[in-house]
Order: structure tokens, then sequence, then C-alpha cells
């Protein structure tokens, strides 16, 4: 299957899950209209309590489907919106991508992968031992965060289910992601 958006969602309030929805539009140098984490500097209520003025790196959270069928596989039911991601992608490897990656979303739609999602405690609040499926070990013993990765607006445009995702450009040399 090549790359596609298979879920949107947005909410307006700083809730840990998101709506589902048919269509949301980007907008540049902000992030998803009506969603409570667009804006030009730091919306995610603990990052505000650190620094307030602080870029927002966070302005769209995108998450693969393939995480949902790994925790199903574990017992978890997790739906698209669940973990608070904007976008649930199928076929394009997120957690692979480089820091600085555009992908072209749907016609117009283009964003700049900036890093990883931090899973937090709040996963647990869904379902019980949640946030721990969400993470993994490499051989090396260090930690792999599987809840997606954010990244802020280039180029605005709609989108809708369906859509397809196309690997715009990477940075000639490979960044590998962090912790937003």
């Amino acid at each position: 299957m090549p790359p596609t958006i298979i879920a949107l969602a947005r909410d307006a309030a700083h809730r840990f899950s998101k709506a589902p929805c048919d269509a949301i539009t980007l907008l540049a140098g902000l992030g998803v209209e009506g969603d409570a984490h667009a804006g030009r500097t730091v919306q995610h209520l603990s990052r505000m309590a650190k620094d307030p003025a602080a870029a927002n790196l966070r302005q769209v959270h995108l998450i693969h489907a393939e995480l949902f069928d790994e925790l199903a596989a574990k017992g978890f039911a997790v739906a698209p919106g669940d973990l608070g991601e904007n976008i649930t992608t199928r076929g394009i490897e997120l957690l692979g991508l480089s820091r600085g990656t555009r992908l072209r979303l749907g016609e117009d739609a283009l964003i700049e992968i900036t890093g990883l999602r931090n899973p937090c405690a709040q996963i647990d609040g869904l379902v019980k031992g949640l946030m721990a499926a969400t993470l993994g070990k490499a051989a090396d013993g260090s930690l792999i965060r599987k809840c997606g990765v954010m990244a802020t607006v280039v180029t605005g445009g709609d989108l809708r289910v369906g859509d397809a995702i196309v690997l715009e450009s990477m940075p000639l040399g490979f960044e590998a992601l962090g912790v937003v």
C-alpha cells in the first residue's frame, strides 16, 4: 500500500484524545485549524508552563497505524485519535525519518518532521499498561518511543482521509529523531 492518510482528528480543547473527522485544514506556521495545539508558540500545557515563548515544534502529531496493529496484538484496542494524534498514516515508516524530512500530504500541504512524540503517563489513563506497550528497547538498551512524530506546517492545505503521503525531501545528512 502506498503511504496514505487513513484517519484524521482534532480537538479544540486540551484533552488527551482527539475526535476523528473526515477532513482537516493545515495552516502554515500554525498547525491544524481548530485544534488546541495550533499556534506559532508552544501550545502543550506542560511545555507552556516551562517556556510559553518557545517555538511550537509540535503543530501536527502523526502516528502510524502499524502501531495500532502492534498494540492490538498485545491486547490493546486503540483507535485513531485515541493517542492525541491529528493524522494516522499507513505505509510510511515515520519513526525512521530524519529530522527535517518534508512530507507532502494531499494536494497542497507540506509538513516538516521535527522529532518524536514523547509518550506520557496520560496514555495509561486510556488503558492501564498502554504506555509501556508504546515503548521498546533497542539492542544497545536505549529507549524506543513508538508514539509517532511531530511536525510543523510549511505549506497549508486541506486534507481528507485517503489522501496520499509523498516524501518531498530529506536532509543531506541523516539526523535521528529526538524528543520534541
